[in-house]
């Protein structure tokens, strides 16, 4: 093969193939991200009743291998509600918001689409 011959080699083969694969999988997970924030935009603000049944934190560990062994942490705050229907839906809610949620609260959920946009409690006496 004339390919080979001209100094490109195998590894350079390869590494092109790395290239593009890590580009293709870039421009997938941005493309996803892109139509997820269209279709969000485009749904209608909705505000229903709903029961807080569960809440869960991601945390994520990010460590950087210098020499002086850094990491940093991300967390990532989720709350599921249930509508009177029965049906759920779990949403990405800031951490001002989390923190604020119990197990239990009933009130009215703020959303459009997938965004989480507010949640009022109902106050009981």
């Amino acid at each position: 093969m004339d390919f080979f011959k001209t100094g490109f080699g195998i590894f350079g083969v390869i590494f092109i193939l790395l290239f593009i694969l890590v580009f293709a999988t870039f421009i997938v997970v941005f493309s996803r991200i892109i139509r997820q924030k269209r279709k969000d935009d485009r749904s209608p603000r909705l505000t229903v009743p709903v029961t807080v049944v569960s809440r869960r934190a991601d945390v994520r560990v990010h460590h950087h291998n210098n020499t002086n062994m850094h990491h940093t942490t991300s967390t990532t705050y989720y709350a599921t509600f249930e509508v009177e229907s029965g049906d759920r839906m779990e949403l990405h809610v800031p951490a001002t918001e989390y923190g604020l949620l119990i197990e239990g609260d009933q009130g009215d959920l703020t959303f459009q689409g997938s965004r989480f946009l507010s949640f009022e409690r109902k106050w009981s006496r």
